[in-house]
């Protein structure tokens, strides 16, 4: 695995989840990421690290998405963002889920003639935005086109385009590719959109025939087939193929800038012709015999000087005429005069001629009336250039009537509808309605956060807009539309994808068994499993103190992440016994009741026994009985009392005599 390999499942620039390798081209490699700040998936393009420190390279890498970004077209690959990280730069576009036109070809070989034509077309549409916009691809090639959705194609890679013309040599290398550069390229030559052009009509003949019109065993020698070797017709690799398709394909292959197809406009316009099953422009057909013979190789090569210092004449400039031999006249001979017998008959001729030539205006009139009363059929302009359309009505003897409109079959400046319909007999004169293309109808997204997910499509496709779901965990209730892109009130293109995210309920997970943990231990396990933790204390009389003795949610149940689980911890038990201090001393009886958390209530009880002196007789409560921790426990201690002082007592109490006091000791 390479280094770069390293970057599957991190976070790219802090945004992107790389998922896996796409694929690794000239000086970039391409993963497919998720866009974790809008929820969609992206292809991210990253400099290679032996790149990203050479100026030129790098210089190369951001020309690329500069010039990317600025088009916005059905048939260019969108770029999303673009930028630095880790100091390598990189581009966010858009994902083709589908291959690549190279890989078609090889898969399945010559496409239908129809599908070739509808690719090519698409190819064109992109490029013409593209020039329109001053941007020239430089390697257009079958590598580069990609098969999305719904057969549309779209063209990516502008690693080498640059803003008008320029030259295409870098460090003595040609750029591009071998089988599908134009003759200029090839020279080193300044490049201007007919390069393309070129390249796309290279496309166009491998679609038809499944393999490219100059090969060779080194990328020099392809180089100067095309500047010097004529291409075969399509048809001579496939009989099918139409005339004026291969007029088409010729014309766009043509050594001479000039006689190529000036712009990507009146390439499609030839291709709508050869559908429609019309004769292609006669440039088309005048340019295609001059490749066919070898003309424009020559006219390639004007004003050139070879080796020996033989100049070539330019093409269309005729040679020096020569002079026809001139003789001395032969004086003193005249050759004698014949009768002109054949004047009559030449007046007669005249006569004749000149009767025939009036019948015939005549009858010319005659026809031309009959043929101007006469209804004819109107023509298919649908898909051509106003300008073709109007040319070709206005030819009839139609008047034209301009309207504007969206549409999304038809590029902008093209006829999207026509009315009458193809077919319907008109005299002329009358008005034929032709409405023009604005591109694509736009619509204004609407605000779909809060609805059900089927509340929110059925208001997009209401707009004809599209949806697409993503589910995420929220707050909100299951199937609540949480957020969406593009944002409400975004003019997009009606057929846009509004992608929604929507609520799957809230995360839930399983609460962990914390019982007869301590409580800093059970709140950071609970933590860990994405729970709060809130604590309370109470005695208990079966776990010790300082545990949990009971949790809610229970062990094993299933709650919302976040959710707060509500532990208990032991405060120590609820009641502690009593103990058996008799026959223990005073001292020993309150240090043992004490240590229980009793409090010691102390009583004398007289006694006659001198082994009983000090010692605890009796207790309340008794041993054994539970009382609660810090109640009282009264103790009585015996004293000795002497026979001199049981007659003082019967006697009567003196007022100084001794009083069996009650003594209470706090355990404190």
């Amino acid at each position: 695995m390479s280094a770069t390999d390293t970057l599957i499942n991190t976070l790219f620039d802090g945004r992107y989840r790389i998922l896996r390798k796409l694929g690794t081209g000239g000086m970039a490699n391409v993963y497919l990421a998720e866009d974790e700040d809008l929820g969609r998936r992206v292809a991210i393009k990253i400099l290679n690290d032996r790149y990203a420190s050479d100026e030129a390279f790098t210089e190369r890498f951001r020309r690329e998405a500069k010039s990317a970004a600025a088009l916005s077209h059905p048939n260019i690959v969108s770029i999303y963002d673009r930028g630095d990280a880790d100091g390598r730069p990189y581009i966010a576009m858009e994902v083709i889920e589908g291959k690549s036109l190279k890989e078609l070809i090889v898969g399945s070989g010559p496409l239908p003639i129809s599908e070739a034509v509808a690719y090519a077309k698409q190819i064109l549409s992109a490029t013409r935005f593209a020039h329109r916009h001053g941007i020239i691809h430089r390697d257009i090639k079958p590598h580069n086109i990609l098969l999305g959705h719904e057969d549309r194609l779209k063209v990516t890679d502008f690693g080498i385009a640059r803003s008008g013309a320029s030259q295409m040599t870098e460090v003595g290398s040609i750029m591009g590719t071998a089988q599908y550069l134009s003759p200029e390229q090839a020279r080193g030559a300044p490049v201007t959109a007919a390069s393309d052009l070129y390249s796309v009509g290279i496309v166009l003949y491998e679609m038809l025939t499944g393999k490219t019109p100059f090969n060779g065993e080194t990328p020099i020698e392809i180089a100067m087939k095309h500047v010097n070797d004529p291409p075969r017709p399509p048809s001579e690799h496939r009989r099918d193929i139409p005339p004026e398709l291969d007029q088409v394909v010729l014309r766009s292959l043509s050594k001479d800038i000039h006689e190529r197809y000036g712009s990507a406009e009146e390439f499609s316009a030839d291709l709508d012709r050869v559908e429609a099953g019309l004769p292609v422009s006669p440039e088309t057909t005048a340019a295609a015999t001059a490749v066919l013979t070898g003309a424009d190789a020559t006219a390639a090569t004007q004003v050139r000087q070879d080796e020996a210092g033989t100049r070539v004449m330019p093409r269309g400039t005729a040679a020096p005429a020569r002079r026809p031999p001139t003789y001395p006249p032969d004086y003193g001979y005249e050759p004698p005069r014949k009768r002109r017998r054949w004047v009559p008959w030449l007046l007669v001729l005249l006569f004749a001629a000149a009767a025939i030539a009036a019948g015939w205006y005549v009858y010319s009139r005659v026809q031309d009336e009959l043929s101007e009363s006469r209804p004819i059929a109107v023509p298919n302009v649908v898909g051509l250039t106003e300008a073709q359309a109007t040319a070709q009505l206005e030819g009839l003897g139609f008047e034209v009537e301009r309207e504007e409109g969206p549409s999304t079959e038809h590029d902008e400046g093209r006829v999207a509808e026509q009315s009458p319909r193809e077919g319907t007999e008109l005299a002329r004169g009358e008005t034929v309605t032709i409405t023009i293309s604005t591109g694509p109808p736009e619509v204004e997204v609407p605000r779909v956060i809060g609805m059900t997910f089927e509340e929110a499509v059925s208001t997009l496709e209401n707009l004809g807009l599209r949806a697409r779901r993503t589910n995420v965990f929220s707050e909100r209730p299951a199937g609540e539309v949480v957020r969406q892109d593009p944002p409400a009130g975004e003019l997009v293109i009606e057929g846009s994808i509004v992608r929604l995210r929507v609520s799957q309920g809230q995360e839930t997970a399983i609460v962990p068994d914390v019982l007869q943990q301590s409580e800093e231990s059970a709140v950071a396990e609970l933590a860990a499993a994405g729970f709060e933790a809130s604590v309370t204390r109470e005695p208990s009389d079966t776990v010790a103190e300082g545990l949990v003795s009971s949790q809610a949610p229970e062990p094993g149940e299933e709650a919302p992440v976040g959710s707060t689980v509500e532990i208990v911890v032991s405060d120590g038990p609820s009641s502690v016994t009593v103990p058996d201090v008799r026959t223990l001393t005073q001292e020993d009886a309150e240090a043992e009741l004490e240590a229980r958390d009793f409090q010691v209530q102390v009583e004398d009880q007289e006694t006659d026994d001198p082994t009983q002196e000090g010692r605890v007789v009796a207790q309340n409560p008794a041993p054994g009985v539970q009382a609660a921790p810090g109640s009282t426990v009264t103790i009585f201690v015996a004293r000795l009392v002497t026979d001199g002082a049981r007659s003082n007592e019967r006697a009567g109490p003196e007022p100084s005599g001794r009083a069996i006091g009650l003594r209470r000791r706090s355990a404190s």
